[in-house]
């Protein structure tokens, strides 16, 4: 094997100094004072102090590996992507899956949304799908997003999670109830990151050759088949194996069981999207298959853990505006604040020139104007030109690359409310829909009994506010399913039926 022909290597210090003494400081004399000039332990400790980069604000815990994507079927009507060009072609990818609100520490099988973060390595550059394994999420407008993951994370008085500071925001913000209804059924807390499907949850862009556009939704469904903890079952693993998701991934590529997706999409066209009876890039909102089809497209597949999960996994960056020519962005507002937020969380955590470390580097060749900053590892572009124009250099804009522009609904801005268009407070038909369509009878008890435990947690002097004014979105959504959860939780139901359900 390659690997054991470096059984001799040296030890040597970071700049290539081979030393001896790695385990003993310079002293005077044998139980003497230590020695400055000891440069080894000043680095070894040093070097120690920095290991830890920040941790992720969300998505800390999470695993990744790498695999291949390959188009099976013909969707050039749609995009000019060049990896969509023709069928069979492939491309590498990368794939981080993560738990959302917790640290790098929790637990795997917490009842949580999952990231599914896919690179694809393509030669027009890097592209990023940055989704989770539901297809709404809890908001609709980035503003709210700091907020919102702040009742995710921990109490500021108790460093405590709070039931009470969940509750209350979703109660607050009925938008979130499609998205809580997910969370709360088996769907929030999924066996192993091979046994739930991948979404982008976000409405993108197609563009063609004729530079027409459509909108698009990207799912990734699972070969492996859907596959799901109870509560009480999620709660076992996490006492047992905290590390359970991590450890199943791994173990599944190690002994050949490579998992594999089925990258699906959702096409609507611009004047579909008008007619559409709620905001088509509303993120709290799916759009029907019944209207809206699955469209086959390719399958990708895991096939590689990487050598050192620091280097790839933990320094891995998934960025919504990496974006390659023929897919692009949408007026989804979610999407137009996370097109500055994740590079921006990307450049804090890992530096400015972080798409040069090898998990994000472009594998094809990479020509722009940025130069310097800290940890900058490639020839910082030798000595051409660093500004545009310039006489002298051959780094030019390509117009092929122009997108076609677009046609904007209004000239006026505003601070829209929940009024400001029909359909646009509509919070409950699709978690109605949810609960009575999508959901079996056995579903329908776990997802009752998991908010009633959830919502047991909830305490202090507004309590009872915060568990009536969120029954009454349970009400609204269904009402056999507000009774449930009320009878659950011992509350009166005259009290808490709203009046236009008596």
């Amino acid at each position: 094997m390659e690997e054991n022909k470096k059984t001799n290597r040296k030890l040597t210090t970071a700049s290539g100094r081979p030393y001896a003494e790695h385990e003993n400081t310079q002293s005077v004399g044998r139980r003497g004072p230590l020695l400055l000039q000891d440069f080894i332990l000043h680095e070894k400790m040093a070097h120690f102090n920095r290991e830890r980069i920040p941790e992720r604000v969300v998505h800390a815990k999470g695993t990744g590996a790498y695999g291949t994507f390959k188009v099976t079927h013909d969707i050039t009507q749609y995009t000019k992507a060049k990896i969509f060009s023709k069928i069979g072609n492939t491309c590498k990818v990368f794939l981080r899956f993560s738990t959302v609100g917790g640290e790098k520490g929790s637990a795997d099988s917490e009842r949580d949304p999952r990231g599914f973060a896919v690179k694809f390595y393509t030669e027009d550059g890097n592209w990023d799908l940055v989704g989770n394994n539901t297809p709404v999420f809890f908001i609709k407008d980035p503003k709210k997003f700091s907020d919102f993951i702040h009742t995710q994370k921990r109490e500021p008085r108790t460093n405590l999670k709070s039931p009470t500071m969940m509750w209350d925001f979703w109660s607050l913000n009925p938008e979130s109830l499609h998205q809580v209804l997910i969370l709360m059924s088996d769907r929030g807390t999924p066996f192993s990151y091979r046994h739930m499907d991948g979404f982008s949850s976000h409405t993108y862009s197609m563009i063609d050759k004729d530079n027409q556009r459509v909108w698009v939704k990207f799912h990734f469904k699972t070969q492996q088949g859907i596959k799901n903890f109870t509560g009480p079952e999620a709660d076992q693993m996490r006492a047992k194996d905290m590390d359970h998701s991590q450890r199943d991934l791994v173990d599944a590529i190690d002994r050949g069981d490579f998992p594999k997706w089925s990258l699906k999409i959702q096409v609507m066209t611009e004047q579909q999207s008008k007619n559409f009876r709620w905001n088509p890039f509303d993120l709290t909102k799916v759009w029907p298959h019944g209207d809206y089809p699955l469209i086959d497209v390719g399958v990708l597949e895991l096939n590689q853990v990487p050598r050192n999960y620091f280097a790839h996994v933990e320094q891995s960056a998934f960025a919504p505006s990496n974006q390659i020519d023929g897919i692009g962005f949408s007026p989804d507002k979610m999407l137009q604040g996370r097109i500055l937020s994740y590079a921006d969380a990307h450049r804090h955590r890992l530096g400015v020139n972080y798409e040069q470390i090898p998990v994000n580097k472009c594998p094809f060749m990479v020509n722009n104007y940025h130069r310097d900053g800290q940890m900058r590892v490639d020839d910082n572009g030798n000595e051409d030109p660093n500004y545009y124009p310039n006489s002298f250099g051959d780094v030019i804009p390509d117009p092929a690359y122009k997108e076609p522009a677009w046609e904007l609904e209004s000239n006026i801005a505003d601070w829209y409310d929940r009024n400001a268009a029909p359909g646009d407070d509509d919070h409950y038909t699709q978690p109605g829909d949810l609960y009575r369509k999508a959901l079996s009878p056995e579903d329908r008890t776990h997802l009752v009994n998991n908010i009633v435990a959830a919502m047991s947690g909830i305490t202090g002097p507004r309590k009872e506010q915060i568990i009536n004014l969120q029954l009454c979105h349970f009400f609204r959504a269904d009402i056999q399913l507000g009774m449930s959860v009320a009878k659950g939780l011992g509350v009166d139901l005259d009290k808490a039926m709203p009046k236009q359900h008596s």
